[in-house]
C-alpha cells in the first residue's frame, strides 16, 4: 500500500512510512512528533480505507491518502475525481471528509468546540434574540459524533440555556473536534 500526502500545493506519492515522515519533515510548517508518527503509523498499518485528515493549524491541514497506485501519474488518474478541481467539488470533499471522521472509532479524550445560536434576552426588555455563542469541552468518548452528542445533551440540560436554542450540524463549520488520545491534556 502506497501513501499519497498533500500539504497545500506540495504532494508526494510515497512507499513507506519513512518516506512519508521525511517528505513531512520537509515542510517547515509541519511539527512531527512522536505521537504524529505513531497516529500516522496506526493509520497507514490499520484497515480505515478513508483519507486521514491532520491539523496543523486552526484551518490548516494535511491530508494522507491510502492508494495502489504505482506513480503519481497512475494516482492523479484513477483519483481525478476525488481531488479538488473546483469551489463546489472541494466543498463536497470536505463535508465527505468530515463526515468520515465523524464515524471515525478511537476511544479516548476529545476536545470539542461549538458556535450555537443562543436564545439571550435583551437588557431592559422583553425582547429575545440570538447571539453567537462558543462552548469547549474535553470529553471522554469513542468517536466525533458522539463528542458532538454529549456537548449538545449538555447544553441542552443546562438550566442557563433556553430550549429555543439552535445548534449546528455536527458536519457543519461551527462544531469542531480534535481527539487527543487515552491522557487527558496537561495531565500527563
Amino acid at each position: 500500500m502506497n501513501i499519497y500526502a498533500r500539504y497545500f500545493d506540495q504532494d508526494a506519492l510515497l512507499y513507506s512510512i519513512d518516506e512519508l515522515i521525511d517528505f513531512l519533515s520537509s515542510i517547515p510548517d509541519i511539527n512531527v512528533t512522536q505521537d504524529l508518527v505513531d497516529d500516522i503509523s496506526d493509520y497507514v498499518n490499520g484497515d480505515m480505507p478513508y483519507p486521514k485528515r491532520y491539523k496543523i493549524r486552526p484551518r490548516v491541514y494535511f491530508i494522507l491518502i491510502k492508494t495502489t497506485a504505482q506513480s503519481m501519474e497512475e494516482f492523479k488518474a484513477n483519483k481525478k475525481s476525488s481531488l479538488p478541481t473546483s469551489v463546489d467539488n472541494d466543498t463536497m470533499t470536505k463535508k465527505e471528509l468530515k463526515a468520515s471522521q465523524l464515524l471515525e472509532v478511537r476511544y479516548g479524550w476529545y476536545k470539542g468546540d461549538i458556535t450555537f445560536k443562543r436564545v439571550m434576552q435583551i437588557p431592559g426588555t422583553a425582547k429575545f434574540q440570538y447571539q453567537d455563542t462558543y462552548f469547549a469541552a474535553y470529553v471522554k468518548t469513542n468517536s466525533g459524533i458522539e463528542c458532538y452528542n454529549r456537548i449538545i445533551e449538555y447544553l441542552k440540560q443546562r438550566p442557563d440555556v433556553d430550549l429555543r436554542s439552535q445548534f449546528p450540524s455536527a458536519k457543519g463549520v461551527s462544531f469542531n473536534f480534535e481527539y487527543y488520545g487515552e491522557v487527558l491534556p496537561g495531565r500527563d
